[in-house]
């Protein structure tokens, strides 16, 4: 992946349309993982040219760009995360994948440039007193680029008085911003169960113990978990993705 040339640096006033370019320009790129040291180079010279103090290789190539206004000891982190998925794109548009098999299908790429044009806004009114810290994570999807920052001292380095972040929804209008207090997105987690039956003949099914209607029973029970041990007032979701 290309970064920003010198002499075409972003300017705190760029319009809106250099951003979708850029973010284009990080969708015909994928990197997945913690291998992101394109997207990271381009985020972090991003930065520079918009006046941050920036902090390469936190964590791997995870990126923190500093902006302090004002004398007030506060402080918060705005989070973007970088990674893209494995898998093949079958867009035809012209800033499709040019990586086979890599692909942005999760909006990481949006995530990335919303950010960068939260960070040129707020580099330009730097209507605010206290320290912002911009927090750009690799390998989201691995569920480790978290991890690694913070366990390379990302808070000890750049404390936050609290985080936010965002997450794409499409479906949602255009324009609209969804907010709610508690637990928002779900989360990946991997269970193992192992059912023993006992061999047998499909015309004797009582000479067996057939192990394919205990996990017809087992996927049942699972979804009376959101609807039995939870109050209806909780948000949850869960979904049996894989057997």
């Amino acid at each position: 992946m290309g970064t920003l040339q010198s002499d075409q640096p972003l300017q705190p006033t760029a319009a809106l349309d250099a951003f979708v370019m850029l973010r284009r320009q990080i969708h015909a790129a994928p990197e997945i993982g913690g291998d992101t040291p394109g997207t990271a180079a381009l985020v972090a010279d991003t930065l520079q040219a918009l006046g941050y103090t920036v902090h390469r290789q936190v964590g791997g190539h995870g990126v923190v760009g500093v902006l302090k206004v004002g004398d007030s000891p506060r402080s918060i982190g705005l989070r973007a995360d970088m990674d893209a998925l494995p898998m093949t794109e079958k867009n035809a548009f012209a800033h499709a994948s040019k990586v086979p098999g890599r692909m942005h299908a999760c909006g990481h790429d949006g995530h990335t440039a919303i950010l960068l044009a939260a960070a040129a806004q707020l580099a330009a009114t730097r209507q605010f007193n206290g320290t912002l810290n911009l927090i750009f994570q690799p390998d989201e999807e691995g569920l480790a680029g978290a991890r690694a920052m913070i366990d390379d001292g990302l808070f000890e380095r750049f404390p936050c008085d609290s985080v936010y972040a965002l997450h794409n929804m499409p479906g949602l209008p255009v324009g609209t911003c969804v907010v709610q207090a508690g637990p928002t997105m779900a989360s990946s987690q991997r269970v193992s169960i192992r059912i023993t039956g006992k061999g047998g003949h499909g015309a004797m099914p009582e000479l067996s113990v057939d192990p394919i209607m205990a996990l017809h029973s087992l996927i049942g029970a699972i979804q009376t978990i959101k609807s039995r041990n939870l109050s209806v007032d909780d948000h949850a979701v869960i979904s049996i993705g894989m057997i």
